[in-house]
């Protein structure tokens, strides 16, 4: 895989400003409603290390992980701009599924090796997790309990039988849901039919990552609230001393490999300019319901619902008893979101909570949150060495949880020099191709959401 050249900004290595990383406009529900998180740790003088894994979400935090599995002797650094837990990875839905779907695509049906591919990169990315749970004793909701992609029209269930098509083609085990069923499960009468998936398993996603980042081995330090400012390439490799040196506010790294697993941000490092598309997901959670409430709601304890068109709302009740809602995508100029976007999404979620719990939405929501998705116009990715011994991985283009896991365990794999089938497959994907002007891309963007939302209807 190609990378864009580096620009050398001073003579010898080569030198880069890296731009800030905004902060978000409020704190994820997930995050918020955790117990006994303890006071971040930043670093505050200049270390050195072997790995410096750069990026805390779903691929950093599992590389940095299996570096400090595979190389023990060494030392590994994991470094986050935010709380790991609050960043993009702490504020998805908390699925971590086998099999991506994308019924909007008219060749998804047909594209068996895709899939068979995509399917068995998500298993080996959903073991990671479960070893985490089942091995290191991380809390974070883990329930095997599959989930329903629903629909609420006449389109929505032509969507989940072109699902089915491919599920079909791909040998794959679902069953259908009866209305019945699925009002009963949801304790809604919104829905009309379902397609039961039972290969995805639902977590609480912030959860899980701050606990995973306390679970890691012993020679891996993770520091969070402390970006990279300024990078400076080494540009030696045949120099045992070399070191790429990364400057953070309160001190500085000195690094013999680093692993940029900062998604979007990654083209702001010298590698793939111009090419992301940052996107933002909103989502709501209710605070828990009343003993009363819960009679009203009629519903199963736990659920998750995908909706059959993705501009749909996502649904889902936690453990704790909440609701959750997500939908509506935005562009983030700059990699920012708006404050405009998020209200208009909390606007959206109310319609879809009344929607589908008319006796309950005046209750509101507690948290309302986006989080960050990077795409490419080619829905390429980003895996491999970059530059001398700087790796990278990136663009997952949604569904990261399992999918995000998977490439970064690979991504350490690689550099270690290990061969595994999901390297050969992300080896083999094309690179992110160079995106429209910005102000084309973000125009083209925001039109083709407001067409999508328009369509999916009752569906959002």
């Amino acid at each position: 895989m190609t990378a864009w050249p580096l620009v050398p900004l001073c003579l010898g290595d080569i030198a880069l400003r890296v731009p800030t990383v905004h902060p978000e406009l409020s704190v994820s529900g997930w995050f918020a409603t955790m117990e006994q998180i303890e006071p971040a740790k930043t670093l505050t003088r200049e270390i050195s290390c072997d790995h410096l894994v750069i990026g805390g979400g779903w691929m950093g935090l599992h590389c940095a992980r299996r570096l400090a599995e595979l190389d023990p002797d060494s030392s590994v650094v994991l470094v986050d701009a935010g709380r790991i837990g609050n960043n993009a990875a702490g504020r998805c839905a908390g699925f971590a599924i086998d099999l991506a779907h994308n019924p909007r695509n008219k060749h998804f049906a047909e594209d068996i090796k895709g899939n068979n591919e995509e399917y068995e990169i998500n298993q080996e990315g959903l073991a990671y997790i479960r070893k985490s749970v089942e091995e290191l004793g991380v809390k974070c909701d883990w329930s095997s309990e599959g989930k329903y992609h629903s629909a609420a029209t006449a389109y929505g269930e032509a969507n989940l039988m072109m699902f089915a098509q491919a599920l079909d083609n791909l040998g794959q085990n679902y069953s259908w849901v009866d209305k019945q069923e699925i009002q009963s499960i949801t304790g809604s009468r919104h829905y009309i039919k379902a397609l039961f998936a039972p290969g995805t398993v639902l977590l609480q996603p912030a959860k899980y990552m701050h606990g995973a980042a306390r679970a890691l081995p012993r020679n891996c330090s993770v520091y969070e609230n402390t970006p990279v400012t300024d990078v400076e390439y080494s540009t030696k490799p045949n120099n045992s001393n070399s070191r790429h040196i990364c400057q953070t506010p309160g001190g500085a790294i000195r690094a013999r490999k680093i692993y940029l697993c900062n998604t979007g941000y990654m083209t702001k490092f010298g590698f793939f300019d111009e090419t992301a598309i940052p996107l933002y997901t909103f989502a709501s959670l209710t605070r828990p319901l009343t003993e009363k409430e819960s009679t009203i709601l009629g519903a199963r304890q736990t659920f998750g619902v995908i909706p059959a068109d993705s501009f749909g709302t996502t649904l889902r009740r936690t453990v704790d008893n909440r609701l959750f809602l997500r939908n509506v995508y935005s562009y983030a100029r700059n990699f920012k979101p708006s404050r405009s976007d998020l209200e208009r999404a909390k606007r959206m979620h109310q319609v879809a909570f009344e929607r589908r719990y008319p006796d309950l939405a005046p209750m509101g929501y507690e948290h309302s949150w986006g989080g960050m998705m990077t795409l490419a116009q080619n829905n390429g990715m980003i895996f491999g060495e970059l530059a001398t011994n700087v790796y990278g991985t990136g663009f997952c283009n949604g569904t990261g949880v399992s999918r995000g896991t998977a490439f970064g365990k690979a991504l350490a794999e690689f550099a270690l020099g290990m061969s595994s089938r999901t390297i050969d497959i992300l080896k083999a994907r094309p690179a992110p191709n160079r995106g429209y002007p910005k102000l084309v891309t973000e125009l083209g963007v925001r039109m083709t959401t407001a067409y999508r939302l328009k369509k999916a209807g009752l569906e959002v």
